[in-house]
């Protein structure tokens, strides 16, 4: 027979019930710097995602054990899931800017993303440090707020497309692109160039991101006998496009941009499909800097492998710290300014420095390829 449970007094009920939440208020009141993240931190496109959420989060850790950046005031990372979605990076960019606390914004991961929230941000006076989106019109609308610390696809697709008229000796090409801000833009930017060195293109065709079945298109890429397929996209649909094309027989090369560079293409692939496929990235290879030592194994010990853009989200959060340091004061205004100033900002990258439509004047492309399911490093371009 259970004992009959002992009544608990409401007044402690309600004694521990309000004590919780003065706690929780005392918690949330305590003098905080935000420091806003924004990326697909879950869905299809997460491994990416929270790479940079993690980059970020380490460059905070270490700000706050090296001291206060601004007296009396604790630097703390907010991260949002913006999904990939474009309706959920706006949603984002006006929490961030809704928020007085935070000073700055490292976000978002796609273009398509990065492009309408850049608005947002712009219009809250709010700097924001892409560390991934690429498409070159983002930096052309003029907003003073926005900064990038990678290459850009009118960068990157031409020397995709030298590396693959040159190097790989392809003259025939069939092109794909997933209709994003990003994919289409870096297709166009591969698809000019490789035309104007006498290459031709056999065909192009759009599809959608969350596609899973590409064999009806792959089946008609296949009698045109490409010597390289191009893809301008991400690596869910471009590991697919690799599985299925090889399914089909189809013995074309397959390169692609930054979007595919990342360790779960292998995997989703399989290493055995995905073995010679190439992608070009808006940087160098981190494992071969020296400056980088320390947070490749900092990272490593914290969150394991370095993701694609761990290190330009950590270089993007720590160069958002040092502006907001300079400034010395709790004032967004000043931290653009500081950002804008000219000044070379110095990390595991290399000395970063902003020109006045706030890209990098960092332009780096390198090139990497799949061998023995593993990304190896293959040379700059």
């Amino acid at each position: 027979m259970n004992p009959k449970p002992k009544k608990v007094p409401v007044t402690l009920v309600t004694v521990t019930f309000f004590t919780f939440f003065i706690l929780a208020g005392c918690q949330e009141k305590e003098p905080v710097i935000k420091i806003g993240v924004s990326a697909p931190f879950t869905g299809d496109q997460a491994s990416v995602g929270l790479t940079i959420l993690n980059g970020a989060q380490l460059a905070v850790a270490q700000a706050n054990e090296h001291g206060e950046v601004i007296p009396g005031y604790k630097l703390k990372l907010t991260p949002i899931d913006d999904q990939h979605n474009p309706t959920q990076a706006v949603t984002a960019a006006k929490k961030f800017v809704s928020d007085p606390a935070v000073l700055g914004v490292v976000g978002h991961l796609n273009s398509s993303c990065t492009k309408p929230a850049s608005q947002v941000y712009f219009d809250g006076r709010l700097a924001q440090i892409t560390p991934a989106s690429t498409n070159p019109g983002i930096s052309k609308q003029g907003f003073d707020t926005f900064f990038r610390i990678c290459a850009t696809d009118d960068l990157q697709g031409p020397k995709a497309a030298g590396f693959a008229f040159n190097e790989l000796g392809a003259r025939s090409v069939f092109i794909i692109d997933d209709k994003t801000t990003y994919g289409k833009g870096l297709a166009d930017e591969f698809q000019k160039v490789f035309e104007s060195m006498g290459g031709k293109v056999l065909g192009r065709q759009g599809i959608t991101q969350g596609d899973k079945d590409f064999t009806p298109l792959l089946t008609r890429v296949r009698p045109l006998a490409p010597e390289l397929i191009f893809y301008g996209g991400l690596f869910p649909e471009a590991s697919l496009l690799i599985k299925q094309s090889r399914d089909l027989n189809i013995s074309a090369s397959f390169l692609g941009g930054d979007g595919i560079y990342d360790v779960t293409l292998i995997q989703l692939a399989t290493p055995a499909a995905s073995e010679g496929v190439y992608a070009t990235m808006i940087g160098t290879d981190i494992q071969s800097l020296p400056q980088a030592r320390r947070f490749v194994e900092a990272y490593e010990k914290k969150f394991g492998p370095v993701g694609s853009y761990s290190a330009y989200s950590f270089d993007a959060a720590n160069i958002l710290i040092e502006a907001i340091r300079s400034a010395g004061a709790f004032d967004r205004e000043r931290v653009i300014s500081r950002l804008k100033s000219g000044r070379t900002f110095s990390g595991i990258l290399g000395p970063t420095e902003f020109d006045q439509d706030g890209d990098t004047k960092n332009k780096i492309i390198s090139v990497f390829r799949v061998k023995n399911g593993k990304w190896e490093h293959v040379r700059t371009i």
